[in-house]
């Protein structure tokens, strides 16, 4: 396995850029994902790893070897696609070993690399079938078992998962987690699911409009985004976004006020702001909590009853929406007011431009 590293990396396709300027160290044995909404250039970035998109200008190193002009097959790279690509006409043992076939591995190798990967994959049993004998999920682990007969320094998945219906997706979810742990390979994985990122990743890497919003752990980019967009993209539901007025400041916080005049002091860097500039307050779903007397005040729109949980979907006194999850079976109707209250450290202020004015 080997490290990756992405050195100001431009990807233009005639006058339009479509990568700005990207630098990132993806270290040996970790899981990257790449995350973003449809057209933030991260499944280019990928085929610019695999050698399938030239690089406009930057370097890309794969361990010690500068790879700009490496050849795809060279590159020690494997990659899955969101089309399983199956010989239809082949069992599952043929399609794991038809690269290596090809290439000439001697037959005696090639079974014995076949068979492991079909144990790594828990497939021993599938070997003699045809694609479409398989399902969805098990379709995805040939492709898998495929590239792992390779062998490769890096792991590329380009959004795998797609295909697949919501009960495949976490099952199949949890066998590449399990695989990359069986493994301890480099793994860099594209999707536009923030849960599939959340779930997977030791280190996500937020794209928007070919720019790298922000990289971190999970957590990370949970507690402490970047930005607005991050706060935006990462955690379902989304954050809430409030618009409030900045009325004091003091030691480590800021106080804001609501529409309604309610007021309350946010962990927030003081010296960043001034008196009243007006920001956007971000509290996550989660942590909103009936209460008499909360700071925030909303009209209830439409409810969600899940047993577990109760979504509230409401309006606050600016108009803008809001979102609650709550736990349990609450007896809120539509059309009626409440009040939601929420721990202040929880909470995230940001300025007009949409960054986070973190303590």
């Amino acid at each position: 396995m080997a490290s990756l590293t992405l050195k100001d990396v431009y990807k233009s396709f005639n006058q339009t850029d479509v990568i700005t300027g990207i630098d990132l160290d993806i270290e040996h044995g970790e899981f990257v994902v790449f995350v973003g909404p449809s057209g933030c250039g991260k499944s280019t970035l990928l085929r610019m790893i695999a050698g399938l998109e030239t690089i406009t200008s930057g370097e890309l190193w794969i361990g010690d070897e500068l790879c700009n002009d490496v050849h795809p097959g060279d590159r020690g790279i494997a990659m899955v696609f969101q089309s399983y690509a199956l010989y239809p006409h082949m069992s599952v043992y043929d399609n794991i070993g038809f690269n290596m076939k090809v290439t000439g591995v001697a037959r005696d190798v090639r079974d014995a690399k076949i068979r492991n990967a079909a144990r790594i994959l828990q497939m021993e049993h599938l070997l003699e079938r045809k694609p479409a004998q398989l399902s969805g999920g098990q379709r995805q682990r040939v492709a898998i078992g495929r590239a792992i007969v390779r062998e490769p320094q890096v792991f590329l998945f380009d959004e795998p998962l797609s295909n697949l219906d919501a009960a495949l997706r976490v099952d199949t979810r949890m066998e590449l987690a399990k695989l990359h742990r069986d493994l301890g390979a480099t793994m860099v994985y594209v999707t536009h699911d923030q849960v599939e990122a959340m779930t997977l990743a030791d280190k996500i890497v937020v794209l928007n409009g070919g720019v790298v919003q922000q990289v971190g752990t999970p957590i990370e980019l949970y507690q402490r985004p970047a930005n607005r967009f991050v706060a935006g993209f990462i955690g379902s539901p989304k954050m809430n976004f409030i618009p409030v007025e900045v009325v004091g400041t003091g030691a480590g916080t800021v106080r804001v006020k609501f529409s309604d005049l309610s007021e309350i002091d946010v962990p927030a860097a003081p010296d960043k702001t001034r008196l009243g500039e007006q920001l956007t307050l971000g509290v996550r779903p989660q942590d909103l909590q009936l209460a008499e007397g909360g700071a925030i005040q909303c009209a209830v729109s439409v409810v969600e009853r899940l047993g577990s949980e109760t979504i509230v979907n409401g309006d606050v006194g600016s108009g803008g929406p809001i979102l609650a999850v709550l736990d349990g079976d609450r007896p809120i109707e539509i059309g009626c007011s409440i009040r939601l209250s929420f721990e202040s450290s929880k909470a995230i202020l940001f300025n007009e431009e949409g960054l986070a004015l973190l303590a």
